[in-house]
């Protein structure tokens, strides 16, 4: 559902646009970045609250919250109401997705994990494929409003299936710290304002820099904090392997291009080419299609140790993909002798690494941190995909967007994020950090049989006094 609804919202954008003609382009912005600034903040608090309080548990709860948030979404009289309730959306999607692949990892044997990564990333990548298709026949047919409608009855059926999810023994630990929690969400905010505004404000007048330098403080002060504090918001410790940090570095860079991409292109087909909504939504469905075919490929076909290439050449030739675009687009239209082939394969490339990236970062932590390692993971991913968005709210503010320039500028903005995600993908899956996952493996096996073990004593001690196990999962 957080995926579906990402590609799904940013189809829908331009027709928010037509709704809310006072508003400006920059401001409604805001529709997509409150959602990400608390999805990304929260997302590693998230994933500590599914290993110590369950991931069934914040699952569920955190689905509740995302589908009444979305029930609000479509009820908000205007703009500012309704970035407050994609603020609490993005609330509930950052404990559903940590919970969810910690639910996913933990049930599955370490042989497969690759493989499993891979149909997860396809999953999403799915979800986004039927996203524009799906969220431009929404708005063309019915409204905007419709978009968020349709995660209510999702919800309310994912829920009821998710009552179904085993019980599994948790972790028995503190909860974070809140007052880190804060802090990182303050800092993260503070960042993507400055950033957002700049160009209204001007990159040289104290207030945009002023933003960035607290966000900045305050993200350094959250971490700081978190080295020495028992129940840290941020596992800075997981930062200690090479590998794991340098995923996080390179989901993060990876997720301001793709943010930048699927925002942008939308707008471009709908202002420049005066598609319709639903044309649009179609028009870059072929990407997200062949993204979770690659998805799937890689996570199946591909094992972990030859997958530091994929992401290298993925990024690598996304960049020429953007290049060819900014020099051949314009307002002409050329769907298929250079739209096509641009999203498309733009997508597939795209897949390809996240599902790397994501392998990565998963295989490098401890089963018991499965859900903190990928809530800090996605939250670079988020975060990231947060200052992408900004970045190109400062192209669009420099720009005049009845032209095509500022959209092929972003473009090749989404193409150099993308394409900077090559450096640090080099130290993915070198020797020795594949011998410390050989042996972070054999304890996930030992994870897996003792959860078994221990199910089995529950079970059997159930049986022996007729009294039910004690349960927090």
């Amino acid at each position: 559902m957080a995926f579906l609804d990402t590609t799904i919202v940013n189809v829908a954008f331009p027709a928010l646009h037509e709704d809310f003609p006072k508003e400006s382009l920059t401001d409604l912005t805001w529709v997509v970045t409150s959602y990400g600034i608390l999805f990304a903040a929260l997302l590693t608090p998230a994933g500590r609250f599914a290993d110590i309080l369950g991931r069934r548990n914040l699952f569920l709860w955190s689905l509740g919250v995302f589908s009444a948030a979305s029930l609000a979404c479509a009820l908000a009289p205007n703009v500012e109401g309704l970035v407050a309730a994609r603020a609490v959306q993005g609330i509930g999607a950052a404990g559903m997705i940590p919970a969810a692949l910690g639910l996913v990892l933990s049930e599955t044997p370490a042989e497969k994990r690759a493989e499993a990564i891979g149909i997860w990333g396809a999953a999403g990548s799915m979800a986004a494929a039927a996203g524009p298709s799906l969220g431009g026949l929404l708005v063309s047919e019915i409204d905007w409003r419709a978009v968020f409608v349709l995660n209510v009855p999702i919800g309310l059926a994912v829920i009821m299936g998710g009552l179904k999810l085993p019980k599994r023994p948790v972790e028995d630990s503190k909860l974070p710290d809140l007052l880190g929690t804060a802090t990182v969400t303050l800092g993260i905010a503070g960042i993507v304002i400055g950033l957002t505004k700049g160009g209204d404000w001007g990159w040289d007048a104290a207030k945009t820099w002023i933003w960035i330098g607290a966000g900045v403080l305050f993200v350094a002060l959250s971490l700081l904090r978190s080295r020495s504090h028992p129940a840290p918001a941020v596992e800075t410790e997981l930062w200690r392997s090479p590998m794991f940090a340098a995923a996080n570095l390179t989901s993060f860079l990876l997720g301001a291009g793709l943010f930048v991409w699927f925002l942008s292109g939308p707008l471009y087909l709908t202002t420049i080419w005066h598609y319709s909504v639903l044309k649009a939504g179609l028009a870059v469905t072929p990407g997200a299609v062949l993204s979770a075919v690659a998805a799937i490929s890689v996570g199946r076909r591909v094992p972990p140790e030859k997958q530091r290439p994929v992401i290298v050449v993925s990024a690598l030739a996304f960049l020429g993909l953007s290049f060819w675009a900014y020099y051949g687009l314009g307002g002409e239209e050329k769907f298929l002798a250079l739209w096509l082939p641009y999203g498309a394969l733009g997508g597939a490339v795209i897949g390809a690494a996240l599902t790397s990236v994501t392998t990565a970062a998963s295989i490098s932590v401890h089963p018991l941190k499965f859900a903190t390692g990928t809530g800090m993971n996605t939250t670079a991913r988020q975060f990231g995909g947060s200052v992408g968005v900004a970045s190109m709210a400062a192209v669009f503010a420099a720009g005049d967007l009845s032209t095509p320039q500022p959209y092929l500028d972003a473009f090749l903005l989404a193409g150099i994020f993308i394409a900077a995600s090559a450096v640090p993908a080099l130290w993915l899956f070198t020797k020795k950090s594949m011998a410390e996952i050989a042996e972070t493996q054999r304890q996930i096996q030992a994870y897996m049989k003792a959860q078994a073990e221990a199910a089995a004593r529950a079970a059997a001690a159930q049986a022996a006094d007729g009294t039910p196990a004690v349960d927090r999962a």
